[in-house]
């Protein structure tokens, strides 16, 4: 993953030098068609509650109301470590401007899903005697109440649930100052879907896992960003999204293809992004370039 964002900034950085250089009579604007932008930058995610169920050799339960969170790295001088780069929560995208106001893009949010600790469950389904001897749940059960322990069961997504998406994205452009243009406002309204690349460790029946890799679902979202460009070239921008994951069947033991999570949620996520904008003429007659 580190090599991949690593040489996707490189090739995003290059741009300029292999496009055309060309002076256009007309200053050139962010949201206009011919613009092409990327951003990097980091967040905060929040989960709504939910029925998590684990199927395996011996048990088939589910978890109800069961309660997550994120889990961001602390500030410090790491956010600036090119090797530790993709070890906070972070995001990165690419987009072009395929028409005046409108946009579609490509990237993924690195978000954290972490099973709480101390978790108070409703427990339904049947664990066969024997599979799990360090809890002592054996049987059947039906919403029996039960708070877990992090030693003896744990699930998460630390290490990356990985949300591919893309999006279609309105811009509109609400200021700008005159002359330059050293300044300007715009808002962002989009709509996504994409995958779900998810990296689970999980710990039950005395035996922990970690980094079980699999294409566990979908999401389906919609996000705000509020967009604050500086000399037509550089942006901050901050992000608001939010909707809903499917995850259809999380790989939970690497060794036991038949063991699987399951669960839908709703989600929650803040962003803090830096970006670039570069325009691209599409032709080199004038007369079909992009209106700026």
């Amino acid at each position: 993953m580190k090599q991949l964002v690593i040489l996707t900034l490189i090739a995003l950085f290059s741009l300029p030098a292999i496009a055309q250089k060309r002076k256009y009579d007309k200053p050139k604007d962010a949201d206009k068609k011919g613009t092409l932008f990327f951003y990097w930058g980091y967040n905060r995610s929040f989960y709504s509650k939910s029925n998590l169920r684990f199927v395996g050799s011996g048990y088939d339960f589910t978890m109800g109301d069961a309660k997550a969170h994120d889990n961001p790295s602390k500030l410090g001088w790491h956010y600036f470590d090119p090797k530790r780069i993709t070890v906070p929560q972070f995001n990165v995208r690419i987009g072009y401007y395929f028409k005046d106001n409108w946009a579609i893009s490509f990237g993924y949010d690195h978000l954290k899903y972490i099973f709480a600790d101390q978790n108070h469950v409703k427990l339904s389904g049947h664990i066969d005697p024997g599979v799990d001897n360090t809890t002592m749940l054996s049987g059947d059960y039906k919403d029996y109440d039960y708070t877990t322990d992090r030693n003896t069961f744990h699930y998460e997504n630390s290490n990356g649930l990985n949300y591919l998406r893309f999006e279609i994205t309105r811009s509109n452009q609400w200021y700008r100052t005159k002359g330059k243009g050293w300044f300007a406002f715009t808002t962002n309204i989009g709509a996504s879907i994409g995958g779900l690349l998810s990296y689970n460790d999980f710990t039950f029946a005395g035996k922990k896992d970690m980094v079980t890799i699999s294409m566990s679902g979908y999401g389906i979202s919609g996000h705000l960003g509020l967009r604050f460009e500086f000399f037509r070239h550089v942006f901050l921008q901050a992000n608001y999204g939010g909707g809903f994951m499917h995850q259809v069947k999380v790989r939970t033991r690497p060794d036991d293809k038949s063991a699987f999570a399951r669960q839908v949620y709703g989600y929650m996520q803040m962003e803090a992004v830096i970006g670039a904008l570069f325009y691209i003429p599409t032709k080199n007659n004038c007369g079909t370039c992009p209106t700026w």
